[in-house]
């Protein structure tokens, strides 16, 4: 089944800024909103699709993908170590969510029951530029990037190793406070993390000198990938479970690589297609030639047919890039171009005269017209051969 068009889930212009945007959730995220929608599957479905397309549009890089290559663009299902995805995991509501709804509604907010719930860690963003053959025929590369992990010193407890614990004084040992405020929905009760003990319910007589207190620390990782033929500018790679520690359980993040591939020197790309612009001299054009053309596979022999035009366009088969995750490759499309002599000689000149004359009968007029000729109106002038070649070519 094909998915609706972001723009108008949330009924907003392609040209909508971030003010714009946000809004327009903010509206339909509390109509639909499954606490005032409960058993209604209808409406939650609504609300997942609003708040996918809110992550997408709101995320500038995601809405360029958007905005370029439609759904394909944000979640390619396919490529390495868990597939090519959009960049999930990056956004989050719950801000919003809970500035409208004062932070006590069970779908997002702070009950004890969501809180100690097994959470996944976050996601981690990876940029990796590729050279243009890399992209096309894929390669082996190590990548680092820094992730969170259990302190080795204390073990994820937070304390000092030999130091005791007590309870948070603040809270009582329930790892959360309560706020009565008013909301659109009249008084209500909010529910959020204690600032003191940061939701554990324990303090701590000395915190881990390493880690903090915060039981993980930071530390750089290594991995070793496959990058797929035939990936292309700005898509990504989703390497799922090798982001950061979860909370109270939960899985890791994922590590998002976004790809940017380095423009190439001879060669420009659309699709699996690519194209080379041929240069070629007038005489090779006339009589036709044999030359050398590059190819991604290395050069190959070229055969230009005789009265070949400027403009002309010829397909090398099978020359383009590989196919993302399926068979075959692409074409290769050659244009034709032809160069114009410039600050011929007078022997050069002398020689495309006389081809001239033997093509037409009739000598060709001199290179410099006299002044007056070029003015006299109402006077039918017959053009030279290189007037002529320059109208051909143009």
């Amino acid at each position: 089944m094909s998915k609706s068009d972001y723009y108008e889930l949330l009924g907003v212009q392609r040209n909508a800024d971030e003010a714009e945007l946000k809004t327009a959730y903010r509206k339909l995220a509390m109509k639909y909103h499954p606490d005032r929608n409960p058993d209604n599957k209808d409406a939650e479905a609504k609300f997942k699709e609003i708040n996918e397309a809110y992550e997408v549009l709101s995320d500038p890089e995601k809405r360029r993908l958007y905005d370029q290559f439609g759904h394909a663009g944000v979640n390619q299902n396919a490529g390495a170590g868990g597939g090519f995805s959009g960049f999930e995991g990056f956004g989050g509501f719950e801000d919003i969510i809970n500035e409208m709804f004062g932070g006590g509604f069970g779908g997002f907010g702070s009950s004890s029951r969501n809180r100690n719930a097994a959470r996944k860690g976050k996601d981690i963003r990876v940029d990796l530029t590729l050279e243009f053959e890399e992209a096309a025929f894929g390669k082996k590369q190590s990548i680092e990037f820094f992730r969170t992990e259990e302190c080795d010193v204390c073990h994820g407890e937070g304390n000092e190793p030999g130091t005791s614990t007590h309870k948070c004084n603040t809270c009582n040992g329930t790892g959360e406070v309560r706020y009565s405020q008013r909301s659109l929905f009249g008084e209500s009760i909010s529910v959020k993390q204690c600032p003191t003990c940061k939701g554990k319910g324990e303090t701590f007589e000395q915190a881990c000198r390493q880690c903090k207190g915060h039981g993980i620390i930071k530390k750089r990782y290594a991995k070793d990938i496959d990058i797929p033929a035939g990936v292309f500018h700005g898509a990504n790679m989703q390497l799922r479970g090798e982001g950061d520690l979860g909370q109270n359980g939960g899985p890791r993040g994922d590590v998002i690589i976004v790809l940017r591939v380095k423009p190439h020197k001879h060669f420009t790309r659309d699709g699996n297609d690519i194209y080379y612009d041929l240069w070629i001299t007038y005489t090779q054009a006339v009589l036709g030639a044999e030359v050398m053309v590059p190819t991604l596979d290395g050069k190959a022999k070229f055969t230009i047919p005789e009265g070949t035009a400027s403009g002309k366009q010829f397909k090398l088969k099978g020359k383009g890039v590989p196919v993302l995750n399926g068979y075959g490759r692409g074409d290769q499309y050659v244009k034709i171009n032809i160069e114009i002599p410039l600050n011929l000689n007078k022997k050069q000149k002398e020689a495309l005269m006389a081809f001239d004359e033997e093509m037409t009968g009739k000598k060709a007029a001199p290179a410099s017209v006299p002044e007056e000729s070029k003015s006299t109106k109402g006077k039918k002038n017959d053009k030279n051969f290189f007037d002529k070649l320059k109208d051909t070519l143009s």
